[in-house]
């Protein structure tokens, strides 16, 4: 097993895609972190101060006048009242919600990234495991050969999630490095607020607890590698059942976007809870956000993901295990 997952390693690295993915990422980052000096910037213009309580009370006050607008929705409302209800609790404990410094930028980064632009670097690995093997001709030589098919698959499989854990650890060590350079390395142990539960009331805030930032994190990053893994998973099987694999990523670059789409729109459509793609914001309940369908917990998303994982592992080993060669 332990050569097949070599030899699966070797080829993924042949292919550079590691590489490229690498490279897409430091400028991304090097992008989302311009433009959040820029924001940093024209919020001291504008206010004439850099500290940080009277810009929350700025965005307090605009929060508010928001609501007061005739023109908005009533579910942007009661999000933009659950917005409120978490700056006035900061400020009223005297927290710093966006702390300056190269950790807060990685959790900022983490919780915008983890239902679109790491799922698609996922995709960009998973996509093409198994398909590219028809493409190149070897899909008969790998099935002929004195291995068991499930080893072969497995070695594949472990391939991918090893690839994934070093997307994360890339996206985190860049995050890091560059970020740092413009907003200083310092601010691990910064206290941040988490445990804010959306009910029908509006924002509950008995469960509230103080964590660092590091704590903090370590919960984002776990639920960020998951979310990969899962999306990774579905890629694996659609790799495993097409042999086209720009088929493979059509079909889950657009289940992504359609993802994305409904989280806007599915509130009155509770079946659409069952979608995996509106789960894949696990990040937004450690931040206390309303959730796209009432009633949604990081429990119930968890378990939703976990059951896509597990029919996608299904579906791609007995698939496999039947595979003709021809």
């Amino acid at each position: 097993m332990n050569k097949l997952i070599q030899n699966e390693m070797m080829k993924l690295i042949a292919k550079k895609r590691i590489v490229v993915i690498a490279l897409i990422i430091g400028v991304l980052v090097i992008l989302f972190t311009y433009a959040q000096f820029k924001q940093v910037q024209t919020q001291r213009e504008k206010l004439g101060t850099s500290d940080w309580r009277t810009i929350l009370q700025q965005q307090i006050v605009d929060t508010t006048n928001r609501l007061s607008s005739s023109r908005i929705s009533e579910e942007w409302k009661k999000q933009l009242q659950i917005t409120l209800q978490q700056e006035q609790y900061y400020l009223d404990h005297d927290i710093n919600p966006s702390a300056p410094g190269a950790p807060t930028f990685i959790r900022m980064f983490l919780e915008n990234s983890i239902d679109l632009f790491i799922p698609l670097m996922v995709m960009v690995i998973a996509s093409d495991l198994v398909s590219s093997e028809h493409s190149l001709g070897s899909i008969k030589l790998l099935l002929t050969r004195p291995v068991k098919r499930w080893k072969i698959l497995m070695s594949k499989y472990i391939t991918l999630c090893l690839a994934v854990s070093l997307i994360i650890a890339i996206t985190g060590i860049f995050s890091y490095l560059i970020s740092g350079l413009v907003f200083g390395y310092k601010g691990w142990g910064t206290p941040i607020l988490t445990g804010f539960n959306v009910s029908e009331s509006g924002l509950n805030t008995s469960s509230v607890k103080i964590l660092k930032l590091w704590q903090f994190l370590l919960m984002d990053f776990g639920l960020v590698w998951f979310v990969a893994i899962v999306v990774g998973t579905l890629s694996f099987m659609l790799s495993v059942l097409i042999r086209s694999t720009a088929a493979g990523m059509g079909i889950m670059l657009a289940a992504l976007i359609s993802g994305a789409i409904l989280n806007n729109m599915v509130s009155s459509w509770q079946s659409a809870k069952y979608f995996f793609m509106v789960n894949l914001r696990l990040t937004d309940y450690l931040r206390g956000m309303a959730p796209p369908i009432e009633g949604m917990t990081l429990s119930f998303s968890l378990a939703v993901l976990l059951i896509w994982w597990v029919a996608a592992i299904f579906v791609s080993f007995f698939v496999f295990m039947k595979k003709d060669v021809y």
